[in-house]
């Protein structure tokens, strides 16, 4: 077979594993990414690290800038402003075009907005891309910035939050709900974070919305006005409101689109020879416990490899894998693994304990009282991604779980552990048949379960 013309548009996560893994199945076909963002792949979540000083974006690229000659991947820096299925060909933002033979959209997320009076106004900005870390710098130089104000409560405006404190500019962050990610998250941990922002210097305040941005003389933004009237003045206006699929430009194209781009599971559109991955991706059945697009960075991963797979002649589901995701509120680590709703679902439990100092927690949801784990959530302490998810795809019962529990533990060797508190709440709840703590952290403990298993 010949070799195709093979255009990616978008160069994250995505893009890019699907690229390697075309190549890495021996692909001889001509394989180019495009991007209007940046000429590198780059990670997205170190742009913070870059403004706080901790990385110069020359870190941030996980390979050395001769991969892509060695491994025969073009890069074009340009941005596609229409696809044309019919003719099979890419219209460019400098008016060029490209033909392909096979398309993947890969082309990310964009920052939400509402329809907010003032969100376009100098001053006012969203934090997701490279370019909006640029104009980051340029909004908070010589000392133009007294206070800032962050509307969202997600883990992007914590990131945009403490960028701005270390700067020395403080930050009034607003929150529509009345907890943190209480929708999310369950009471006892959403408590914890919040704690954790306030005590950190950030004015949270939550069941607050904003109603529109007011301009100055100059024309930037000069204060937030919200819903209930208070005028609060500020210089810098983040807006952290979440991200949806990056799809305006398939507008007429022919690919069906919802949210994102409609794919099945070969994440294969409605069209021949198109697919699509990542965070502008969107399952048209979602597997049970997962939704239809999922804006993460493992999950742009798999979905690029399932395209890569697809794209080489060997037919791949798309498999989500177990659930997970991980982030830091300031110093405070957070993981979870498996399902861990604010809420127990019906016929499923919750059993939670919380260190007297509020900064550490470990929860189990699991399908009581004898049924398997569903889930692990870790406030402060870490756990061994890989035993989670083997003991979750196992369907391990929560009495052997806990019997086993410290060799999930992975901090450092002399951290004190408190597996053991879990299981003392666990017997508190069934005195008639209490469990007893086995096993503790280190790969001695875990070597020696896995011989046992």
């Amino acid at each position: 077979m010949s070799a195709r013309k093979i255009l990616i548009i978008g160069n994250g996560v995505a893009g890019v594993t699907a690229a390697r893994t075309l190549r890495r199945l021996g692909s001889k076909d001509e394989i180019t990414l495009i991007s209007a963002e940046t000429d590198h792949f780059f990670s997205r979540t170190a742009l913070m690290y870059i403004y706080m000083g901790h990385m110069r974006y020359e870190n941030t690229k996980p390979y050395e800038d001769g991969f892509w000659d060695e491994h025969r991947i073009g890069r074009l820096r340009a941005r596609v402003t229409r696809v044309d299925t019919g003719a099979k060909q890419l219209h460019l933002d400098s008016g060029a075009t490209m033909p392909y033979d096979a398309l993947v959209v890969a082309s990310g997320s964009k920052s939400n907005k509402f329809g907010w009076p003032g969100q376009d106004l100098p001053g006012v900005q969203a934090l997701y891309s490279y370019q909006d870390l640029e104009l980051l710098e340029a909004n908070t130089a010589s000392g133009r910035v007294r206070r800032a104000v962050v509307v969202g409560g997600g883990l992007i405006g914590v990131e945009l939050t403490e960028m701005l404190l270390t700067r020395g500019i403080p930050v009034t962050f607003l929150v529509r709900e009345p907890g943190w990610m209480s929708f999310a998250y369950p009471p006892e941990e959403s408590a914890m974070i919040a704690r954790h922002l306030r005590e950190h210097g950030v004015d949270l305040r939550f069941g607050t919305e904003m109603e529109r941005i007011e301009a100055g003389p100059d024309g930037r933004a000069r204060a937030v006005v919200t819903k209930s009237g208070e005028e609060i003045p500020c210089e810098l206006v983040g807006l952290t409101v979440g991200v949806g699929p990056n799809v305006d430009f398939l507008k007429d194209s022919g690919i069906e689109t919802n949210r994102g781009v409609l794919v099945d599971e070969h994440l294969r559109t409605n069209l021949p020879d198109v697919y699509a991955a990542g965070d502008c991706a969107e399952v048209r059945q979602a597997r049970p416990g997962r939704r239809p697009v999922e804006p993460l960075w493992y999950v742009g991963r798999r979905m690029g490899e399932t395209v890569g797979y697809n794209l080489a002649g060997k037919p791949t589901v798309y498999e989500p894998g177990t659930w997970f995701n991980s982030a830091k509120f300031f110093d405070l680590e957070w993981q979870v693994y498996g399902q861990v709703p604010a809420q127990p679902g019906e016929g499923e439990e919750s059993i939670y304990w919380e260190h007297p100092a509020g900064k550490l927690g470990l929860r189990l949801n699991y399908r009581g009282p004898d049924g398997p784990v569903l889930g692990f959530q870790v406030m402060g302490i870490r756990y061994r991604h890989e035993v989670c998810q083997e003991w979750l795809e196992a369907g391990r019962p929560i009495r052997w779980v806990l019997e086993n529990l410290g060799v999930a533990n992975f901090d450092p060797e002399f951290y004190r552990q408190y597996e053991h508190e879990l299981v003392a709440v666990y017997n508190r709840r069934h005195p008639e048949s209490p469990v007893t703590l086995k096993r503790k952290r280190g790969l001695a403990g875990l070597s020696a379960l896995r011989r046992a298993s």
